[in-house]
């Protein structure tokens, strides 16, 4: 397959087409980077992903390297400056929730072992992948993303709706959208290509 064709979204902006070939669709089972994506996606929530993926080292220098941890015991002052902070986007609601989150996400990895063992049981373990032709064929949420939505929003987590929670799936490989004619996109196990 041609290496210069790639999904029509990542178009020839170098941040989108280095997170394309290297990071979307991939499957990941690693506990720091689902962290990760789980808070930049919530961060992204009404805005561009270029935007985000553009302040994504600001995001971790930040966001103490996106460690739940450290995270989780930040105190308002320090939400507060934050909030100043031009490496990130500077909204005090989505700050306030990377540190909901970072303390609902410890708590899901303490009950389920780690947050991959929690998303991949969506799915059995085994990433969806769709063949579509093209990118408009790609919905923005599907009845996964709902339920994975519904159930983080019962565990307490913010900007997680069910639009952001697809996004996520496709982030962490959870699902893999790459378009037919990408060079990224998989063989049909099922079609025996």
């Amino acid at each position: 397959m041609d290496e210069s064709v790639r999904c029509a979204w990542a178009g020839d902006d170098p941040v989108y087409v280095a997170y394309h070939d290297d990071e979307w669709g991939v499957p990941s089972h690693d506990d720091g980077y689902i962290f990760e994506m789980l808070l930049l996606e919530g961060a992204q929530a009404g805005l561009n992903w270029r935007l985000i993926l553009g302040k994504r080292e600001g995001y971790r220098r930040c966001y103490d390297g996106f460690d739940p941890v450290r995270i989780a015991a930040w105190d308002d002052a320090r939400i507060e400056r934050l909030a100043q902070d031009p490496a990130i986007v500077r909204n005090r609601l989505k700050i306030r929730a990377a540190r909901t989150n970072a303390r609902a996400a410890l708590a899901l990895a303490e009950e389920r072992g780690g947050l991959a063992p929690f998303f991949w049981d969506f799915v059995d373990g085994r990433p969806i992948v769709n063949r579509w032709r093209n990118v408009a064929e790609m919905p923005a949420s599907t009845p996964l993303s709902d339920r994975v939505s519904r159930e983080l929003r019962r565990r307490g987590f913010k900007f997680v709706g069910s639009v952001i929670c697809y996004s996520f799936l496709q982030a962490i490989g959870v699902i893999d959208d790459h378009t037919r004619d990408c060079f990224r996109c998989r063989p049909d196990p099922e079609e025996g290509e």
